[in-house]
């Protein structure tokens, strides 16, 4: 089930709003490439900070 920004599983709902954002879009594409929810949800997590992280980094 492709997730939105009003319609995500409850382990975003802490998130912060671009982190949950990004978590969702990765989620939706590791679900196309066949990847079962329950493993998608925390790889995406974990992208979506690191991606957060990394993009923070670089504004200055």
């Amino acid at each position: 089930m492709p997730w939105s920004k009003n319609d995500f599983p409850d382990a975003m709902k802490n998130l912060e709003k671009p982190v949950r954002d990004k978590a969702i879009e990765i989620a939706n594409s590791l679900l196309e490439d066949g990847y079962e929810e329950g493993r998608a949800i925390p790889i995406a997590i974990s992208k979506a900070k690191e991606w957060y992280e990394n993009r923070e980094g670089d504004i200055q």
